[in-house]
């Protein structure tokens, strides 16, 4: 008995040991941690309106955010998130700017009270996609749509794996297929994490259109005008060769992590990094390249709200998107690396801009020229991405047109667009990688169009 019980004690110290262990090295990504479960809970109940149990066990079921725990006060409508109790931090909404996480510095009343930007709904009786109005019937003879059903089924086949929440299929502006999953539907607005890059990018293109802005002229960044940074463009940023240091790893405490969850200006981030290479000779990924474009749009505008209102005019409500949120962040800048939340139909509208290279219905939104220069491959970047967009090659969709090109989010979140086959289509989920075959979605798609 005696010997059971020194045994008991030793696996009881060992197990307490090892606790202590993991609680010391992890302790520090708690915040990161609990700063996710905050911030994606606060933006699903009051961006889109989702219950709390719904995003508990399905936006924030995944490895390591499902370890927080949040309470949520719907009359203030915030999200408080802890870890076993650590490391407490509170996202809040605000009206038209959606959630940000309150940073350490900073109290709840001073970022709750922010100035919202000017929306037009100004509602049209087209129909889709330059409208609200629902499309006729239309019948193409060259599209299989048994095929075409049959690759949109296939991606919520084992949907616990593959976790697709909706597709959208569009061919010559008329919707051939849409397919939601749970209790989701068109009206729910989808997080497009990274694909937010591509409609921050689209900015500069129509700067660029306007005669406002020339993309090939140096950045404007005060602190790098007496090192070998002056010479990084608007193109470089928007092509990430700026030859900048960035760590891009969602796994660690890095560069990207800490500046989504831990800082108060993410503009900042990207532009106080040294340079390891010089300009246009090293590709690297980088969200804060793309907040810092951010940071720099805004310097173009004499007040901030000229800044805040510019993407809803020139972009957004332009072309009908009128789900779409950009969050921002504590500072009030728009995080274009990440928060771009819209419906699926109108991720597809942005997609449709693109397919009719920056004309919508008759308004040019941005020289087609820009379109071609997005899905041109940037230095160094082995044909896989161009303007902020991302390139079909061999080796990524070997069995689908290799003139696609597409926006790209975390979890699988996509829009493609495939001039040769007048083709838009969107898959909005929770999972990629292995988990979803995007080559024999995209394919089984265009293969079916003749």
């Amino acid at each position: 008995m005696k010997n059971f019980k020194r045994f008991a004690l030793y696996t009881i110290l060992l197990i307490c040991f090892a606790f202590v262990v993991v609680v010391y090295f992890n302790y520090p990504k708690l915040n990161i941690i609990s700063g996710f479960s905050a911030k994606n809970m606060c933006s699903c109940m009051f961006t889109d309106h989702r219950i709390q149990t719904y995003t508990t066990n399905n936006d924030n079921n995944f490895t390591p955010v499902k370890l927080a725990k949040n309470q949520v006060n719907i009359s203030t409508k915030q999200a408080t998130a802890t870890v076993y109790g650590l490391k407490p931090r509170t996202a809040v909404y605000r009206k038209g700017l959606g959630c940000v996480l309150v940073p350490a510095e900073m109290n709840i009343e001073e970022v709750t009270h922010a100035e919202a930007p000017l929306r037009s709904s100004k509602n049209t009786s087209l129909p889709y996609p330059y409208g609200d109005a629902e499309q006729n019937d239309t019948v193409f003879k060259n599209v299989d749509y048994s095929k075409v059903e049959k690759t949109v089924e296939a991606a919520f086949a084992n949907n616990s794996t593959q976790k697709t929440r909706s597709v959208l299929v569009i061919y010559k502006d008329q919707i051939i297929a849409e397919k939601y999953a749970d209790s989701l539907n068109k009206d729910n607005k989808m997080l497009g994490w990274s694909m937010t890059k591509s409609v921050l990018a689209t900015l500069y293109g129509i700067l660029q259109y306007e005669g406002k802005l020339d993309i090939n002229e140096p950045a404007k960044v005060d602190a790098w005008q007496n090192d070998e940074r002056a010479s990084i463009t608007y193109n470089d940023l928007l092509h990430m060769n700026s030859g900048l240091t960035w760590e891009e790893d969602y796994a660690t405490i890095s560069d990207v992590t800490k500046m989504l969850f831990l800082t108060d200006d993410m503009t900042k981030v990207q532009a106080e990094k040294e340079a390891a290479y010089p300009p246009n000779s090293y590709w690297n990924y980088s969200s804060g390249t793309t907040n810092l474009l951010s940071g720099l749009l805004r310097k173009e505008f004499n007040s901030y709200p000229e800044y805040l209102n510019f993407p809803y005019k020139k972009l957004i409500d332009r072309i009908g998107m009128h789900s779409m949120v950009i969050e921002t962040d504590a500072a009030g800048n728009f995080v274009g690396s990440s928060y771009g939340w819209a419906t699926t139909r109108d991720w597809g509208k942005f997609g449709l801009l693109y397919l009719h290279e920056g004309n919508w219905n008759g308004d040019r939104v941005f020289h087609e020229n820009w379109a071609t220069y997005v899905a041109t491959p940037a230095p160094n970047s082995d044909g896989l991405y161009g303007g902020h967009f991302w390139l079909n090659t061999p080796e990524k969709l070997p069995d689908a047109p290799m003139d696609a090109y597409f926006a790209d989010g975390f979890q699988g979140q996509r829009v493609y667009i495939v001039p040769s086959k007048d083709l838009v289509v969107v898959r909005m989920g929770l999972a990629s990688g292995d988990a979803f075959d995007f080559n024999g979605f995209l394919s089984g798609i265009t293969k079916a169009i003749k």
